[in-house]
């Protein structure tokens, strides 16, 4: 994926991913879910830990804790195979289940970016965008430099996956 182009990635999983401008990167994908199941596996911490660390990645979550609440907070641990563990965490901004969440990422003392993520349902499948406001254009560079924003379509597919295997599709509200 050249997400460094101001053009949308399709990628095979039905995601596309976008550098809107210099300091914004947008993901959006159609999940085969209902919103509000969608935003659960967002917000709470037994099934969020299910789907968000990309298996492809060597990757494990040691520790998650999501107070989805604005002004709450989250943190995650997360180790890359016998390296020393890392800590990501922020804040909730915005909590409007089950269509937006606004969190903050901290990482090292330093400002990361300000991620949105809606959630739009429609006949049962929901439109979940990720919108990443970076504080700069050297953050962004950086960040896809990394590949920090190349984990959210295998992610995404985990999510579905989950929701699946849950019955999302079959279950009414």
């Amino acid at each position: 994926m050249d997400a460094t182009k101001n053009e949308p990635t399709a990628l095979k999983s039905g995601t596309t991913a976008q550098r809107k401008s210099e300091r914004e990167f947008v993901v959006t994908r159609t999940i085969n879910g209902p919103a509000r199941l969608v935003f659960e596996a967002w917000t709470r911490p037994e099934l969020f830990s299910r789907w968000w660390i990309p298996k492809g990645s060597g990757m494990s979550l040691l520790s998650c804790e999501l107070d989805a609440r604005v002004g709450g907070k989250y943190r995650l641990v997360i180790q890359f195979g016998d390296s020393k563990p890392m800590e990501f965490f922020g804040q909730y901004l915005e909590v409007t289940p089950p269509s937006r969440l606004v969190w903050t990422n901290e990482e090292a003392n330093e400002p990361g970016a300000v991620t949105t993520a809606t959630f739009e349902e429609k006949a049962g499948k929901t439109l979940v965008v990720v919108h990443d406001l970076y504080p700069s254009k050297e953050a962004l560079d950086a960040a896809i430099a990394s590949g920090a924003t190349s984990g959210l379509p295998e992610q995404l597919q985990q999510l579905e996956d989950l929701l699946v295997s849950l019955g999302a599709s079959a279950q009414p509200s």
